[in-house]
C-alpha cells in the first residue's frame, strides 16, 4: 500500500517543488518505487525531471476532469524507479472545470486510488496556492511536508496553511497528517537562518525533520539539466540532504 505525501506551502518560493522532485529521486535511489505527481500549473516538476511540458499531450488535468486513464498519463525519468504523472499550463482551467462537479475535493482520491498499491511512495507537487487543486492533493495524501525556508518571513502564513490542514481534516480526510516541516535554504553563515531553525524548533518541537536543507548551487542548477541533483551530482551538500531526508521517511515506513 504507497503513502502519499503531498508538499504543500501557500508561499511561493520556498522550495517546494525542489523538495517535490529530490525527495522523490532519492526515495527512488533508495529502491522504493516512487510516483511524482506534477500539481502545478508552472509544470516545473515535469521540466525539472526532463520532459518539456509543451510536448505534454497526456498529464494531471486529463486524468482529473475524466479524459484519460491515469496510466496513459504516467511517463517514466532518467532514474530507475521514479514515475512522473505531469502536469500543463491547462490546469489552470481545472478548478473552473470543476466546481460544479460533485465530489471536486476528492477527484485526484479517486485518480491516485488505481494506482496506489502499485508504489511504495507517491509524492504531490502541490501549487503555491490553496485552491481546489492543493485542496484535491490534500485530500488524496496520508500526509504532507511542510517546506520553511529559513527567512524573515518563513512563519508568515503557516498558521493559514495548518487552518487548512486542520479543516481538511474535519470534513474530508480524517486521517491527513503532518509527515513534518522541512526548513530549507539554510545558510549556516547567516545568523538570520539560525534564528529562523530555532524559531521553527521552539514552536514545532518534534513536527520539525532533523534533516536541514542548505543553500547550494547543484541544487540550483540541476533543473536546468532536467535532472534531479542526485543525478547530477551526488556528492553535493543538495544531495546528500535530500537522501538523508529520504532515510528519515523512509524508516518510518518500515
Amino acid at each position: 500500500m504507497g503513502k502519499i505525501i503531498s508538499i504543500a506551502n501557500q508561499k511561493g518560493g520556498v522550495g517546494k517543488t525542489t523538495t517535490a522532485m529530490n525527495l522523490a529521486a532519492s526515495l527512488a535511489v533508495l529502491e522504493y518505487k516512487t510516483l511524482v505527481v506534477d500539481a502545478d500549473p508552472q509544470a516545473n516538476t515535469t521540466s525539472g525531471l526532463g520532459h518539456n511540458p509543451r510536448e505534454v499531450t497526456k498529464s494531471i488535468y486529463e486524468c482529473m476532469v475524466g479524459k484519460e486513464g491515469i496510466r496513459d498519463c504516467i511517463m517514466n525519468t532518467e532514474v530507475k524507479f521514479l514515475d512522473l504523472l505531469p502536469s500543463h499550463i491547462n490546469l489552470v482551467g481545472a478548478e473552473i472545470e470543476m466546481v460544479n462537479l460533485s465530489n471536486r475535493e476528492e477527484k485526484m482520491k479517486q485518480v491516485l486510488g488505481e494506482i496506489k498499491d502499485e508504489y511504495d511512495f507517491i509524492l504531490i507537487d502541490c501549487a503555491p496556492s490553496l485552491g481546489l487543486i492543493t485542496i484535491n492533493a490534500l485530500t488524496a495524501s496520508d500526509s504532507v511536508v511542510i517546506p520553511v525556508q529559513c527567512e524573515y518571513f518563513a512563519l508568515e502564513g503557516l498558521g493559514k496553511l495548518l487552518n487548512t490542514i486542520t479543516i481538511i481534516q474535519k470534513r474530508l480526510n480524517a486521517k491527513l497528517s503532518i509527515e513534518g516541516i522541512l526548513l530549507t535554504m539554510y545558510d549556516v553563515r547567516l545568523r538570520l537562518s539560525n534564528q529562523v531553525v530555532e524559531e521553527v524548533h521552539t514552536h514545532f518541537k518534534d513536527m520539525v525533520f532533523e534533516t536541514i536543507i542548505p543553500r547550494n548551487v547543484k541544487l540550483s542548477e540541476s533543473p536546468s539539466f532536467g535532472l534531479p541533483v542526485i543525478v547530477h551530482d551526488a556528492e553535493s551538500k543538495g544531495a546528500l540532504a535530500y537522501l538523508n531526508l529520504a532515510k528519515e521517511i523512509g524508516d518510518r515506513l518500515n
